[in-house]
């Protein structure tokens, strides 16, 4: 689910000293809540002093402006007031400048030189390697109704055979076939651990993402579903799928996609909601917020102001027809909020207060977003009628297991459905790792990618339905 917590973004300076002069582009590797995120500052000779602008390669970040920059006895001073951050470090006889990262009121080293910086590795002793003891097929299929074509790996235990298959949808944002994420790669783990074991497994790329065509950007859980659907009726034309054994498993937003194509789709058999929401995106995401702001130190007066503003955002979003309106709504909305807000500083000006409700106002007015608040995903899984298996981490900041793990026992007692299996795993979070608190904060310095519990529920489930 989309995060609600701050960004941090990353500096990655590189420079050629010539003179102790600190032009050019200087690297960095910032380290923060488990993630490495690399940073560009670059410097240019400016009338009167110096100019720069910062990028943040992994977070898609290029060229942001950097309000001030001096150079004085060694000493390098930065300034982007833009997201808060401010870095102050001196040079070195080795290049090097040795410094002082500060966001938010987090202070963390970072240290810039001239030379490229790339991540260091970290250990997935889960990922499989080829070569791999089954059949694994690039492959790819059409979106009729938007007209997208998606690209994906299909994986059968062999080359011959009539097998049942599992389709895994991705979760909230645009991600490849393997669900890359936090340097993890849960599909890639899935789909070996099932084709291992006699299911097939067809995983593709989000539309607009590495090989698949189509714009993500423009996209909304509707039209993921059709995407989700035609993996469906591709699989109808393999020889080797045996279709009447055709289920979906969808991760996070892939757990709402999926009883979408369930309840219309009477060719899918089975599916697996892996932390599929029960509830209404508005209250899912004041949730989550509540959970993960809780889980990271955050005041009860800090987080009431958070969900206070959210909420109003919220509630513009969910009465909204027309998105032009809509922006106008929450751009007066949030400067009338945020005039006061204490994390721009005492007296934060007006270009501050327009650059952070302009970032909150595309975010909320995307098309993707707006429709994920206003879905209420309850009535959808009261249509579904096939066998499902829900599961979720009892550790799960993003999609609580309680409260939907609940919504979504009701739906099916509601609808009469009694081949529901609902279990909630102990100590998993939300990727389903085994953690220590399930903030998001660990997803990428826990080395397991998905836990062995999960992977062998969804196994003993699959199983059961394709005997």
């Amino acid at each position: 689910m989309k995060k609600q917590i701050v960004f941090i973004f990353a500096l990655f300076v590189s420079a050629v000293l010539f003179s102790q002069s600190p032009e050019g582009s200087w690297n960095g590797l910032l380290k923060v809540q488990g993630q490495q995120i690399r940073l560009v500052i670059n410097i240019q000779q400016a009338e009167n002093g110096y100019k720069a602008t910062m990028d943040s390669p992994d977070q898609g970040a290029k060229g942001i402006p950097v309000d001030l920059v001096t150079f004085t006895n060694d000493t390098l001073k930065f300034e982007v007031k833009m997201i808060g951050v401010t870095y102050t470090g001196v040079l070195g006889e080795d290049k090097v400048i040795k410094g002082t990262f500060a966001q938010m009121g987090m202070s963390l080293p970072l240290d810039l030189t001239t030379t490229k910086i790339e991540k260091e590795k970290v250990l997935r002793p889960q990922e499989p390697k080829a070569p791999f003891p089954y059949l694994s097929e690039d492959v790819k299929f059409i979106n009729s109704i938007d007209g997208d074509t998606l690209a994906g790996t299909l994986t059968m235990p062999k080359k011959e055979g009539k097998y049942p298959v599992v389709v895994l949808i991705s979760g909230s944002g645009a991600q490849n076939r393997d669900e890359e994420l936090m340097g993890h790669k849960p599909f890639l783990v899935i789909a070996d651990f099932l084709t291992r074991n006699g299911i097939a497994v067809l995983r593709y790329d989000d539309r607009g993402t590495a090989q698949s065509t189509g714009d993500f950007q423009k996209a909304n859980s509707t039209g993921l579903a059709n995407d989700a659907e035609a993996a469906v009726s591709y699989l109808l034309t393999r020889k080797e799928i045996n279709k009447k054994k055709i289920g979906l498993a969808g991760h996070s937003e892939g757990g709402i996609i999926a009883p979408m194509v369930a309840a219309r789709n009477r060719k899918v058999a089975f599916i697996v909601m892996l932390a599929g929401p029960g509830l209404r995106g508005k209250e899912l995401l004041e949730l989550q917020t509540a959970a993960i702001a809780k889980a990271s130190g955050m005041t009860e007066t800090e987080l009431a102001n958070i969900l206070r503003l959210n909420s109003g955002a919220y509630d513009l979003v969910l009465h909204s027809n027309d998105t032009a309106k809509l922006k106008t709504d929450l751009t007066d909305y949030l400067l009338t909020t945020l005039k006061d807000d204490p994390t721009l500083g005492e007296n934060p000006t007006l270009e501050q207060q327009d650059r952070q409700a302009k970032g909150y106002t595309d975010q909320l007015a995307s098309p993707w977003m707006q429709y994920f608040i206003k879905y209420d995903p309850f009535p959808t899984l009261k249509k579904v009628k096939c066998p499902t298996l829900a599961l979720n981490g009892s550790k799960d900041l993003q999609v609580p297991p309680a409260e939907n793990l609940t919504l979504i026992r009701k739906a099916f007692g509601e609808s009469g459905n009694k081949r529901l299996t609902a279990i909630e795993l102990p100590g998993l979070n939300h990727l389903f790792q085994e953690c220590t608190t399930g903030s998001p904060s660990e997803y990428a310095v826990i080395e397991q990618t998905f836990s062995p519990l999960a992977l062998n529920e969804m196994l003993k489930f699959i199983k059961q339905q394709t005997k």
